[in-house]
């Protein structure tokens, strides 16, 4: 099963076999227990749930609570669930980092970094006025459509707030898979902060296909 979450560690860069040198994001993925299969009779539809991360029991509600203990495992943090890859995967199991190999292409998902409230250029990339000849207008948005409409237009591109967006980044390489310290090497963006949490799946748009 090619699916699982992480928490992205940071970044480093590593040789590959071909002696390139190459930038990578470090991902602590898994262990991940199986805490859930649900089926199309008893659900309507056929998914994994996969729980990340210990958590204190204290702050655990009573439900999720006996929800855990039908696995009889410790009550975890995260659970999310996939429904691509499943095959053969039932509650009580393990899904490691082992499952994954060198060149394999997977979907990352997680939270963008915030940036408050931010600017046209910042956001939007606009280009800003003239920087002389007094045009007071430096980098403050100009014209942005009628200005009759008496509302603000859908879609309109104005400063606010920036960031904190579910992202998701499409056909990302693994360069390499740690079993024994459940690390993920992945080559590409992989949204979000250090310590943020990421969700790895497999790629559903492979390059070249």
């Amino acid at each position: 099963m090619k699916n699982i979450i992480g928490r992205k560690v940071g970044m480093t860069s590593v040789f590959l076999d071909d002696g390139r040198f190459v930038p990578v994001t470090v991902v602590e993925a898994g262990p991940c227990l199986v805490t859930q299969r649900k089926t199309a009779d008893s659900d309507g539809y056929e998914a994994v749930q996969l729980a990340f991360g210990d958590a204190n029991a204290k702050r655990v509600s009573k439900p999720m609570l006996g929800h855990f203990k039908k696995t009889g495992a410790a009550p975890k943090k995260f659970l999310r669930e996939f429904r691509d890859g499943i095959d053969g995967i039932e509650a009580g199991q393990t899904v490691t980092v082992a499952d994954f190999t060198t060149g394999d292409r997977v979907d990352v998902v997680g939270i963008s970094k915030g940036h408050g409230f931010s600017g046209g250029i910042k956001r939007h990339n606009f280009s800003g006025g003239g920087a002389s000849h007094g045009s007071m207008i430096h980098r403050q948005p100009a014209s942005n459509g009628d200005t009759n409409a008496g509302r603000t237009v859908k879609g309109s591109r104005r400063p606010g707030h920036y960031g904190v967006d579910r992202v998701t980044h499409q056909n990302l390489e693994v360069v390499r898979a740690d079993a024994e310290r459940n690390l993920l090497l992945l080559r590409g963006p992989v949204p979000g902060a250090k310590n943020a949490l990421v969700v790895i799946q497999q790629s559903v748009k492979v390059k070249g296909s």
